[in-house]
């Protein structure tokens, strides 16, 4: 799933029909295998006896100095535990213990609370920063906030499956209805692509699946000296977090599922990103509506049917001209598909397309453009996003497949589900042996009471999604956020879902088995934006 790499809480930065075939190398154990469980026993019991040495972390990153950084030493095969290691970086901030509302009552800690964003291919280094923030004060009082780099991601083996010069390609085109040359061309690149993964990882490739993603996170509860785990999971982070639950039921103390990925394994993941492209069209309507009710701002009319017409006009214009000579249809698309996850790009991202209709390029190519100094830890994460989702579960490997179902669904949602296509085809081309997915459940009383955030329009991870993980563990709790669908709620501007999350959090308690909360405020507009002389470009 095309899934942001970040949430509210993520500083620094950014998942139909029958498959046709079962790809070459399919058939891997559909949970994990004896060998894999007792090597994922010995390396929690190694990396028990070393902890972790933490110290000054690296100056790329420009972390305070009260986050402090280390590494996790884990098997590349959980098979073959006394193998090749690779090291895994993490970063923790140590709880304050001190009263948020400012008095003198120490707050009792209550161990670390290990933090992932999602992405796939996503760094949760940055986590431990936002205990600085408001929403987070309370947490950061009772728990060190822990973060890390998961395999393949950054500084932790980093993956690369293309020389990151040449990952920036822009401007480029992205039609709406793209020709059978186009789908060609598009294949050709897909091909290309995942040949050079193989290539560039080798034999290493396979081993960055869920499955492993999962079993680091038990060698890093194990490092951090806990015997059960807190954990916070968002996006792609909930799926593995799942799994993990799964896997480990016994070392869950606490998990927060906030915006969770459908972990049905028919879902995984080929399925997912349908269903994803066609959330995306609901929420592109929402930030249409929303555009057309401050037409008096913008001036880009007073429907949403208005609205979507300038936005036409626009990548008309754009494939003629580049703005910048930087952005092309693609950058736009990009651009403005952040306004599916996050609302409160709304304003921004209405007040480039209104300039540059109106003359005024400049606040469309500093959102779009695509930075080269960026380059390199885009194509790590994109990397890192294929090899998980592409190593996980079976895929279409007859583009007539992907052609036919997406050609279907674009004509109902048409914004997203190209550029979808796009992403993840290299799966249909993998050269690594892929997984089953694990069937995950629990019953009653295997788990912990965990917690399950989610918000009703959330196009990355769609509702339905944590409807069916709410399903799938007995125990849990499902908080709904009302007619919002903003892709990652905990720690956000909606001070009921905070209010569920710290009661669990610090108390262990939950609201029954379902509880909802009202919606946030919906962004005000930003300033009126005015023409200028100058032809756009």
């Amino acid at each position: 799933m095309r899934t942001a790499a970040a949430v509210h809480v993520a500083a620094g930065s950014m998942l139909l029909t029958a498959l046709a075939a079962a790809p070459a190398g399919a058939g891997a154990p559909a949970d994990s295998s004896a060998a894999e469980q007792r090597g994922a026993a010995a390396a929690a019991a190694r990396a028990a006896g070393r902890g972790i040495d933490f110290g000054r972390c690296p100056a790329a990153q420009q972390l305070p100095g009260t986050v402090r950084c280390g590494t996790v030493r884990v098997p590349l095969d959980y098979a073959r535990p006394n193998g090749r290691q690779i090291e895994i970086t993490v970063s923790r901030a140590r709880a304050t213990g001190k009263d948020p509302a400012g008095g003198k009552r120490e707050v009792r800690r209550q161990g670390s609370l290990v933090h992932n964003p999602g992405g796939p291919g996503a760094t949760g280094v940055y986590f431990p920063m936002m205990g600085a923030l408001p929403e987070w004060k309370r947490i950061a009082a009772a728990y060190d906030l822990v973060g890390y780099a998961p395999r393949g991601v950054g500084g932790s083996a980093p993956l690369s499956c293309t020389d990151p010069g040449t990952f920036h390609k822009g401007p480029t085109r992205a039609p709406v209805h793209p020709s059978e040359a186009y789908k060609r061309e598009r294949v050709a690149q897909a091909k290309a692509y995942a040949r050079g993964c193989a290539e560039r990882a080798g034999d290493s490739l396979r081993h960055y699946n869920s499955l492993n993603n999962a079993r680091d996170l038990d060698v890093l509860r194990a490092a951090l000296g806990e015997n059960r785990l807190t954990f916070l999971g968002a996006s792609y982070g909930t799926y593995f977090g799942a799994l993990y639950a799964t896997m480990f039921p016994s070392h869950v103390r606490r998990m927060v599922f906030d915006s969770a990925v459908n972990p049905d394994p028919e879902q995984i993941w080929y399925r997912n990103n349908l269903d994803q492209s066609a959330a995306f069209e609901d929420r592109w309507a929402d930030f249409r509506a929303w555009v057309a009710r401050h037409h008096d701002v913008y001036g880009l009319g007073g429907t949403a049917r208005e609205v979507q017409a300038g936005y036409d006009r626009a990548r008309a214009r754009l494939a003629k001209k580049p703005a910048g000579g930087k952005v092309g249809p693609e950058q736009l698309q990009a651009a403005l598909l952040r306004a599916g996850y996050y609302d409160d790009h709304w304003p921004q991202s209405a007040r480039a397309l209104s300039a540059y209709l109106k003359g005024d390029p400049a606040p469309l190519v500093e959102q779009a453009q695509e930075h080269p100094e960026a380059a390199a830890e885009a194509e790590n994460s994109r990397a890192v996003y294929l090899a998980v989702e592409c190593n996980d579960a079976p895929w279409p490997t007859d583009w007539a497949v992907w052609d036919r179902d997406n050609t279907r669904l674009a004509r109902r949602a048409p914004f997203e589900t190209w550029g979808n296509v796009w992403t993840n085809l290299p799966c249909a081309y993998w050269k690594a042996p892929r997984q089953r997915p694990l069937d995950v459940r629990a019953g009653r009383g295997e788990l912990p009471p965990t917690l399950i955030l989610a918000a009703e329009r959330d196009a990355a991870a769609p509702y339905g999604g944590a409807l069916e993980l709410h399903r799938r563990l007995a125990g849990s709790t499902l908080v709904t956020e009302r007619d919002a669908g903003s892709h990652g709620v905990a720690g956000g501007p909606n001070a009921c879902v905070n209010g569920h999350l710290e009661a669990y959090l610090l108390e262990g308690r939950v609201p029954g088995r379902r509880a909802s909360c009202a919606p946030h405020p919906e962004p005000a507009p930003g300033p009126r934006t005015r023409p200028v002389e100058r032809q756009a470009g």
